[in-house]
């Protein structure tokens, strides 16, 4: 019988170079026909077609990223780099051309018998990669160089103050990984070289939220769980070196510059003077103060397709409504996060950004074609080399739903058919109405995608895994949030006179109270506003009240958990509810328990949470 893609995607193990691939049709379909080679960088990723089909439909059925601007796009730099590091790969230790250091650190990630979690082969290639465009590209051949050439352009063109060198990887295939391997990379080296003006021992990490950032703590050497250690990143005998780093973790929203003096309208009236902003000095004392006094540091940004330099063109896309709103909140986010970077140059120097990111590609409204691979990108192991490795799931997209009429299925465009009649931004937008009276379209995919939770369930159940998958919902608003939330766990109702009723959660495996109005022993469904947590603001009234009954039940049972009857006076509500976040589908914490997260925001965006088996998306969503 004929390997279906679909059946059964896994061709490669994670840990070697992968030597095999699924074909393509044009149409951006599996052919069913494997390829015994490695699949070259391309843009292009297939989901299954519906099964309901008009004679002569447009094909809609592939996810394929608009090419580059022809001068900077990286794809054919990328195979070219691929095919230059894999016969270097191959060559003897004598003839690597790096230092002792590095030389000591590529044979251990190749070949030391770990005791836990090898590295996957896609994060040992991306190191491989910068390691080789840095020692070995700029003083071999014509050819490495000419590399750089094409490097430093893409980067004048959209970055001209920064030198950006981007690493494109899967969601799910280690970043963080990758992360430390670079700073054990270049803190050892520098170590060993005090003088050297390719190494540094400085590093600022910059993350798109503070649930990433948080995440983010094991690149400290002297975290409890830091992965020189824990992972073996780095060989014993040189762990000790790696406390001489200096790192600074943090958030782009910290860059938000702040008044030097802050005064109230009155005062600057009456002082007949605006607020002086902070200096660039200023600014990167109070983000990154540790690093003061270092020189040419290095910046790592994750999920760096957050962070670009907007490009105005009087004849780009003209857009409208939703598409505007985001992309106005994009691009002032990438201001602000680029800009930071601009300010720690001047103040300190940076040598080099390096960008990780499943998908470095420009936004809509960026003023490049939504799409574009950044320029500056050298590795590439995407979403199908990921499937094709076993290191994540297939994604599985509806192709046939109950609703008659139409090619593509409803489901897999829900915000389409639905998004006009869900109440404006602003709880008090959704006042007067109830959870019944959300557009049938959307109660019936809510309905259709719990129905499959349940048979998911059952198998987990059966196959004796001791966690529930999880099934969140992305909205586009806080009062649409509110209402899929009660729809789903249930709400309480007020009569006249004061009395209250509490109708029962229509899907009960989610109910956070049985149909008697008693409370569940454990909150099952979470109500969470990610953006506002992230941004490391406090939480808004509206959605603090709407969430009050959740917070005050998290608070008795970290009271429970702990034994400590003021510990729940010694977290704040967004603390509490970050900390919940976190630990979604972790046994014995306190999110264990959660089986499904409403949300606002993407939420899964570096959201450390495996056991997701369903995503509905409510809202209106920049990419594919």
């Amino acid at each position: 019988m004929t390997q279906s893609f679909f059946d059964d995607p896994i061709l490669n193990t994670p840990y070697e170079r992968p030597a095999r691939h699924w074909e393509l049709a044009e149409s951006g379909q599996p052919t069913n026909v494997i390829l015994h080679h490695r699949r070259p960088s391309n843009l292009v990723t297939p989901i299954p077609p519906p099964k309901k089909k008009s004679k002569g439909s447009l094909q809609l059925d592939m996810l394929a990223a608009k090419e580059a601007e022809p001068d900077f796009n990286p794809t054919a730099q990328i195979n070219d780099i691929r095919s230059a590091v894999e016969s270097w790969r191959a060559l003897p230790e004598t003839q690597w051309g790096v230092t002792p250091t590095t030389a000591r650190l590529l044979r251990h990630w190749r070949s030391h018998e770990f005791q836990n979690q090898r590295p996957f082969f896609c994060q040992v290639e991306a190191i491989e990669t910068v390691i080789w465009m840095t020692e070995v590209a700029p003083r071999t051949s014509p050819q490495g160089r000419r590399y750089w050439t094409f490097l430093e352009a893409a980067n004048a063109a959209a970055n001209p103050d920064v030198l950006r060198m981007a690493m494109k990887l899967a969601t799910g295939a280690g970043k963080t990984t990758v992360m430390a391997m670079l700073i054990a990379w270049q803190t050892l080296n520098a170590v060993r070289q005090p003088n050297s003006k390719t190494f540094t021992r400085g590093f600022l990490i910059i993350a798109p939220g503070l649930t990433i950032r948080e995440r983010l703590r094991v690149l400290q050497p002297n975290d409890p769980d830091s992965y020189y250690q824990s992972r073996e990143i780095v060989p014993e005998d040189m762990l000790g070196d790696m406390g001489k780093a200096r790192i600074v973790i943090t958030n782009f929203h910290a860059f938000k510059r702040k008044a030097e003096v802050s005064l109230n309208k009155v005062q600057q009236a009456a002082l007949r003077t605006e607020e002086r902003m902070e200096s660039d000095g200023a600014l990167t004392n109070r983000v990154a103060g540790e690093l003061m006094g270092m020189r040419n540091i290095c910046v790592i940004n994750d999920e760096a397709h957050h962070c670009y330099r907007e490009r105005v063109k009087e004849d780009g896309e003209k857009l409208v409504g939703d598409d505007l709103d985001d992309a106005k909140k994009n691009n002032e986010a990438a201001r602000v996060w680029l800009s930071g970077i601009e300010a720690v140059r001047k103040t300190l120097g940076v040598r080099m950004v390096y960008d990780l990111s499943a998908t470095p590609f420009f936004l809509k409204g960026s003023g490049y074609p939504e799409g574009s691979l950044f320029g500056w990108t050298v590795s590439d192991f995407n979403l199908m080399d990921a499937i094709e490795c076993g290191i994540v799931k297939l994604p599985r997209v509806p192709i046939i739903d109950n609703v008659p009429g139409g090619d593509t299925p409803m489901f897999r465009n829900l915000w389409e058919h639905v998004g006009k009649a869900l109440p404006k931004k602003g709880r008090s937008k959704a006042e007067g109405m109830n959870p019944q009276q959300l557009p049938p379209e959307l109660l019936s995919a809510i309905d259709a995608l719990y129905g499959h939770y349940k048979e998911t369930r059952s198998l987990w159940n059966e196959a004796g895994l001791p966690v529930d998958p999880v099934f969140i919902v992305v909205c586009n608003n806080t009062a649409t949030s509110k209402l899929v939330y009660d729809y789903i766990a249930g709400y309480e109702v007020y009569g006249p006179d004061g009395s209250s009723q509490q109708i029962a959660g229509h899907c009960e495996l989610f109910r956070n109270f049985d149909p008697d109005g008693y409370d569940a022993p454990q909150l099952r469904t979470l109500l969470i506003d990610s953006e506002q947590l992230d941004s490391g603001e406090a939480i808004s009234k509206e959605f603090r009240e709407a969430a009050a009954d959740e917070i005050d039940r998290f608070r008795k049972e970290l009271v429970q958990r702990t034994g400590d009857a003021r510990a729940a006076d010694k977290i704040t509500d967004e603390q509490l509810l970050r900390e919940v976040m976190n630990t979604v589908g972790r046994p014995g914490q306190l999110g264990g328990a959660v089986r499904c997260v409403v949300s606002v925001s993407m939420l899964t965006e570096g959201w450390d949470a495996n056991t997701v088996t369903h995503v509905l998306g409510l809202r209106a969503f920049g990419t594919q």
